[in-house]
């Protein structure tokens, strides 16, 4: 039997796996915790966020996590697939627009196949943050910013 498929106690819940001991040593077992009178299951994250909202906090108080660019929703300060470069972010600029940031190579900038990003590679890292200045990256508007962020 799959340790999903076992239930823990009544008035106790899953709370992820753990090594087993005794009988069981050498195996994994259901972590049951018993719940609080408190606590309360939602069935799904639309019922949440209907109680809640959105959870998060934003080191700025003039950021958010949503706006609107050329009449469409954008998530701001996440990076996403680009379309003329290879990344782009949508930021709010010190004037309080919204404005889309392109980073990386790629798009139609690209003769041939586009650069891989190799932050695994210890000396190309280094070389990159050196080559870009990392050290103090500018502000968000700028396409140095977030190519350093993702090194």
């Amino acid at each position: 039997m799959r340790i999903s498929e076992i239930d823990c106690w009544d008035g106790y819940k899953k709370d992820g796996t753990k090594p087993g001991t005794g009988k069981n040593k050498g195996k994994r077992v259901n972590n049951c915790v018993k719940v609080s009178e408190t606590e309360y299951s939602y069935d799904s994250d639309n019922e949440f966020f209907e109680d809640y909202g959105y959870l998060g906090y934003s080191i700025d108080e003039s950021d958010t996590f949503e706006a609107e660019y050329q009449g469409r929703k954008v998530k701001l300060n996440k990076p996403m697939q680009g379309d003329t470069k290879k990344f782009k972010v949508y930021v709010k600029n010190p004037k309080g627009n919204v404005v889309k940031v392109n980073f990386g190579h790629g798009g139609s900038s690209v003769k041939g196949k586009a650069m891989r990003i190799r932050k695994s590679n210890p000396k190309a890292r280094k070389s990159f943050r050196a080559r870009h200045n990392c050290d103090s990256p500018g502000p968000k508007t700028k396409a140095r910013y977030w190519s350093c962020r993702k090194w």
